[in-house]
């Protein structure tokens, strides 16, 4: 057993003095699979202390038999073994990437006027070879920190405690990535939504500027932000190198200033799970866009998204009155 005590101390598992690694958070702020490697290592350490234990309890059984020492140190041996394996199983954790889970992706687009910007997405959808059943854009607000007394977002026919701009959302439109097709789908999702805007000496403009304020900021929403794979494919794809900020949901100081506004040339990244997605009113989903008709085939998919679920009612009223 001594043998085995010492192997582990030459292989660096046996601390040599001070505080032990267990009691040192050494795998705080370190990427996933180097904290997962230096768990392991710690477990191994674990492991070395109850060896260094083990040589402590083989002095005291010295008047014992030499028998009935190495039947104790023996079994000793064997539930360090396992603590260690036992140890190292614990330490790896399933991923919760979404790009490798085999469960769609819900992301959202925004800037400006959700009307044409939801047609361009489903037609980005049928590129990809989506039929009826499998499109999934739908319009709603996104990336504020509220929501309405009742859990509502709501359009501004809607109670005034839920209006969506005065809660910090902006009009979006959400999609969903395939679980299967994560990457090459956000890259044709991202083309669209860079294709948006109109390339001025001054930097990148939105197709329809007359829509401004917070309500129309640009936004993205991906799961887990800045921090997410699926933001290396923004960057990528970001062919007019347009400013790509971190946000954190708007909401307005106390002179009714908004935090994260609508900046010309610049899109707000968030996390879509902190600020999730609120479907906007039915008669918003398939809209014209604005002064551009639409054919009937388009109009007639709402009525397809609603049989299989993607449209729901919302709680807001289902006023048209301002069109």
């Amino acid at each position: 057993m001594s043998q085995l005590c010492n192997t582990h101390q030459r292989s660096g598992f046996l601390p040599s003095g001070g505080a032990h690694p267990l009691q040192r958070p050494i795998t705080r702020g370190l990427p996933k699979r180097t904290s997962v490697l230096l768990q392991a290592r710690q477990s191994r350490v674990g492991c070395g202390v109850v060896c260094r234990a083990q040589m402590n309890t083989a002095e005291r059984l010295k008047p014992i038999k030499k028998a009935a020492a190495a039947a104790v140190l023996a079994l000793l041996a064997v539930s360090c073994q396992g603590r260690a394996i036992a140890l190292e199983a614990d330490s790896v954790q399933p991923s919760t990437d979404a790009s490798s889970s085999g469960a769609p992706t819900p992301i959202y687009f925004g800037n400006g006027c959700f009307w044409g910007r939801q047609k361009d997405y489903i037609d980005a959808e049928k590129s990809m070879g989506r039929i009826k059943s499998d499109l999934s854009a739908v319009v709603g607000y996104a990336g504020g920190r509220q929501k309405g007394p009742q859990g509502q977002v709501c359009y501004y026919s809607g109670p005034q405690d839920a209006l969506y701009e005065k809660l910090g959302h902006a009009e979006v439109v959400q999609v969903q990535l395939d679980g299967s097709k994560t990457k090459q789908e956000m890259e044709k999702f991202a083309d669209v939504y860079f294709s948006q805007f109109r390339k001025t000496p001054f930097g990148m403009l939105r197709l329809d500027p007359q829509d401004a304020g917070p309500g129309y900021r640009n936004v993205i929403g991906i799961p887990g932000g800045v921090s997410s794979p699926l933001f290396r494919v923004l960057q990528e794809r970001n062919v007019h190198e347009m400013k790509l900020v971190e946000g954190e949901g708007n909401t307005y100081d106390s002179h009714g200033k908004a935090l994260e506004g609508d900046k010309f040339n610049t899109v707000f990244i968030v996390d879509s799970i902190k600020l999730p997605f609120y479907q906007a009113e039915k008669y918003h989903q398939f809209h014209d866009g604005i002064g551009v008709p639409f054919p009937a085939s388009y109009h007639n998919l709402k009525a397809d998204l609603e049989k299989n679920g993607k449209i729901q009612a919302t709680g807001c009223p289902e006023n048209s009155f301002f069109f």
